[in-house]
């Protein structure tokens, strides 16, 4: 029987209340003195046919239905429903004969069609059943799918992610920098929020630190050589927006790696506003295209994996533009995050 997931007991009552409205249906209507007739049909016979009709409706939509049609013995299943009806009207007929001889007459007519009518109906009711839960069963297994390609995408971003800081931590330590330890705290720090984080929607203004905390890093390991840019402005609701966690980053990321190897004046541009709802994102770099060219042979799962995880997360919820415009590569991400 078709349940509903909020209230399982609901399809039964409802169940319950059509037939006891259909089986009293003659006492509704008419009156002791005519016999409680329906036309031609005595009250009491209309009852017990009715309950014959629910015999036949539910004995499809339990048993033949399920367990031979859709198995393919479709000439076994049309055998039994012809028995099926076939019995009912023969039980019909006797109840006429033994109970109600003097409306025989007028009620033959009315033995047959109900029968077919309630197998009929069953047939329906069993096709709109099965359409339901293959759907939920669809849903389900979409869900479970999308789960394991989300979880599967967020296991990609730590390792990856920590993979780059950790070289950065290299290049400070070949140079013995005075930095390499405020850089070890600050790594600290981003290793906890990826691990007490990656499994849940956290705080817009927690993100925005994050990314800070990453900009600080690479601000250590290059100084001067490359201009860094970040601006950011929450609006005081837009600081509680619930967002992805990592979902930013990979765009800081990927204009650090193709970024900071441009000859002439190398910068990152990064601007962050959110308000009313919408987060909008853009991240400019310069960058060498043929240096580039040969680390997206070795690497890129960034920006193909943001895109994926926008998809899952916020699908008809944002806009990703990216562009090259000669040696200026640009990221516009605006996000309804409302």
């Amino acid at each position: 029987m078709m349940q509903t997931g909020k209230y399982p007991h609901f399809s039964w009552i409802l169940h319950a209340l059509a037939w006891s409205i259909v089986l009293l249906f003659p006492y509704f209507i008419s009156s002791a003195g005519d016999q409680y007739r329906i036309g031609p049909l005595p009250g009491a016979y209309f009852t017990w046919s009715q309950l014959l009709h629910m015999i036949i409706f539910y004995g499809n939509s339990f048993f033949l239905y399920p367990k031979l049609l859709n198995r393919n013995y479709w000439w076994l299943y049309l055998f039994a429903a012809v028995l099926l009806i076939l019995l009912s009207v023969r039980i019909k007929f006797y109840i006429l004969e033994a109970w109600f001889p003097n409306d025989l007459a007028g009620a033959r007519t009315h033995v047959l069609f109900p029968s077919v009518l309630a197998f009929i109906v069953s047939v329906f009711y069993s096709i709109t059943v099965e359409k339901i839960r293959t759907e939920k069963e669809q849903k389900e297994k979409e869900a479970l799918q999308l789960g394991m390609e989300l979880k599967f995408l967020r296991s990609q971003i730590s390792p990856h992610f920590l993979f780059n800081v950790l070289t950065n931590l290299v290049s400070l330590a070949r140079k013995r920098s005075d930095q390499l330890e405020p850089s070890l705290l600050m790594l600290s720090g981003l290793m906890r929020y990826m691990l007490y984080n990656a499994d849940k929607k956290i705080s817009l203004q927690q993100e925005v630190d994050y990314l800070h905390s990453y900009v600080a890093l690479q601000q250590l390991r290059f100084g001067r050589d490359v201009k860094i840019i970040f601006n950011s402005e929450l609006s005081p609701a837009a600081r509680d927006y619930c967002i992805e966690p990592m979902l930013l980053i990979p765009f800081v990321e990927n204009a650090f790696k193709h970024g900071t190897d441009y000859a002439d004046q190398p910068y990152i541009d990064i601007h962050l506003t959110a308000r009313d709802g919408v987060l909008d994102f853009r991240v400019e770099n310069r960058f060498e295209r043929l240096a580039t060219a040969g680390k997206d042979e070795t690497s890129g799962i960034g920006l193909g994996n943001v895109r994926s995880r926008l998809t899952l997360l916020y699908p008809g919820r944002f806009d990703l533009g990216i562009s090259e415009d000669q040696n200026l590569f640009r990221i516009h991400l605006t996000l309804k995050i409302l």
